[in-house]
């Protein structure tokens, strides 16, 4: 029997949530974010979609308590289709680890699925057209609490043209949920002066909402 690699991932979280007795059922594999994405990954309603190598829903836990949002795919998630891989995924890994947590227990996607050229910003027609998708993502996985990794996908989750520092630590509503944002883990990279921060942030989070 062949398995594609998307189906492999699939088992690994199943293998990571529910333990090594897994029942091979194609409804249980095919859950509604799935069929979700199945839905939307040939989307060509804006430019980016002529331009994009990979189409990036998101991964993770589809039950999750805790869903992290970022602006937009950068170059190794558009070759790949993954969300959050390379050095700033490896240190959010390592973020959650802080707060005893895994990639499989959360879930992380973008507001845009597709990746702008030389990872410009968003467009308010990009935005405008796919929110909607970010929106039904929501309403599938009902997490606790969303965290927008970054000044821009704060300010476009928020709907305010504010600092990063302005829109730390207080709390917000987006989709009627709980919504904080914080330092994205490639500007840490850049500036390991912020770690701290982000650290505080992450911990914040746990104590209200694990």
């Amino acid at each position: 029997m062949n398995i594609d690699r998307k189906t492999i991932r699939y088992l690994r979280y199943l293998r990571d949530v529910y333990g090594n007795k897994i029942i091979l059922n194609k409804d249980l594999l095919m859950n509604e974010l799935e069929q979700y994405k199945k839905e939307i990954e040939n989307c060509k309603k804006c430019i980016l979609g002529e331009s994009r190598i990979k189409f990036v829903f998101g991964d993770g836990n589809p039950n999750a308590d805790i869903m992290f949002v970022g602006e937009a795919p950068g170059a190794t998630e558009d070759q790949t289709g993954i969300t959050f891989i390379g050095r700033a995924g490896k240190l959010l890994d390592k973020l959650l680890l802080n707060i005893n947590l895994q990639r499989s227990d959360i879930f992380i996607a973008n507001v845009l699925k597709c990746r702008p050229p030389a990872n410009r910003d968003p467009l308010p027609s990009e935005i405008a057209i796919c929110e909607k998708y970010l929106h039904k993502q929501i309403s599938i996985i009902k997490p606790k609490v969303i965290i927008a990794l970054g000044r821009i996908a704060g300010k476009t989750l928020i709907k305010q043209e504010l600092a990063l520092g302005k829109m730390r630590g207080k709390k917000y509503n987006y989709q009627n949920v709980d919504l904080y944002v914080t330092y994205h883990p490639a500007a840490i990279l850049r500036n390991p002066n912020w770690k701290d921060s982000i650290v505080s942030d992450f911990q914040m989070i746990a104590k209200k909402y694990l």
